[in-house]
């Protein structure tokens, strides 16, 4: 009789993935992509995320010291609208880039692996890490350049940025859903946010304002966050119109908004 096959010891199966750690390489595969392809493709690459906004503050602020003898707030132009200008373009820019991140990453998005929040959050952070790099380096050199000697409120800075990204956020996600389902969204969001140069805080202080025009401006979450930002830079500055609870409602109600339409009809936005 054949001698009886040898027995084979049963392999061990490998350990399922945890949907947390999925998620995670999901994001990070997203991340490197988009560095990739937005910024390792173009010359400099991440040198013009430096150097548009500087260029805008430095040609904005030499208009007005052609027209004034001193700022709002301080001696230094530079600082007065780099203060309001990169709240503003932090705000814009992650409004657009998360509005359009289910776009961007449309083909991988039909793996079951790689999910929209993913797309949402990869672009999202990536987006969020070079604007406060930008304005880490611009705020930095205007300090160091004109040797302006002021105490900084790192709260106040820190907790101005934060909300400037969460507001982006919010918007961000309400966009990536009108963005594809209303294609023409994509034009009146430039329409709409073109204004903002004016009515944000980056020219003027909300303070200088006649009062018909700070009833109006008041509704502006960003003219809060600017007030805030600048509170933080100029010891000598202490807004008394900002409403901490108004611009939270700001960012918790297009956030849930936009998450509650793409979570029920993100499938629908790719088929279009």
């Amino acid at each position: 009789m054949p001698a009886p096959p040898p027995e084979i010891a049963d392999a061990p199966l490998p350990e399922a993935e945890s949907p947390f750690i999925a998620a995670l390489r999901c994001i990070a595969a997203l991340t490197l992509r988009e560095m990739g392809t937005r910024y390792g493709r173009s010359p400099g690459g991440y040198v013009w995320a430096v150097l548009q906004p500087l260029g805008m503050i430095v040609m904005i602020a030499f208009a007005f010291s052609l027209l004034a003898r001193s700022p709002a707030l301080g001696t230094s132009f530079l600082l007065f609208k780099g203060t309001g200008m990169l709240v503003l373009q932090a705000f814009t820019n992650l409004g657009s880039t998360v509005g359009r991140a289910m776009k961007f990453s449309r083909a991988l998005l039909f793996y079951p692996r790689v999910t929209w929040l993913d797309a949402v959050i990869a672009r999202f952070f990536l987006n969020t890490l070079v604007s406060l790099a930008a304005a880490c380096i611009i705020l930095t050199g205007i300090i160091l350049f004109e040797d302006i000697k002021t105490v900084l409120d790192w709260g106040q800075i820190f907790l101005g940025f934060g909300l400037i990204c969460g507001l982006g956020l919010g918007v961000g996600c309400l966009n990536c859903y009108l963005f594809q389902r209303f294609p023409v969204w994509d034009t009146i969001w430039g329409i709409l946010t073109a204004p903002l140069f004016i009515i944000s805080g980056v020219l003027f202080l909300y303070e200088d304002m006649p009062p018909f025009a700070q009833d109006i401006l008041w509704y502006n979450p960003i003219m809060h966050i600017t007030g805030i930002v600048r509170d933080g830079f100029y010891p000598v500055y202490s807004p008394g119109y900002i409403s901490l609870p108004y611009v939270g409602t700001c960012i918790l109600v297009p956030l849930v908004l936009g998450l509650m339409l793409l979570r029920q009809y993100h499938r629908d936005l790719l088929n279009r």
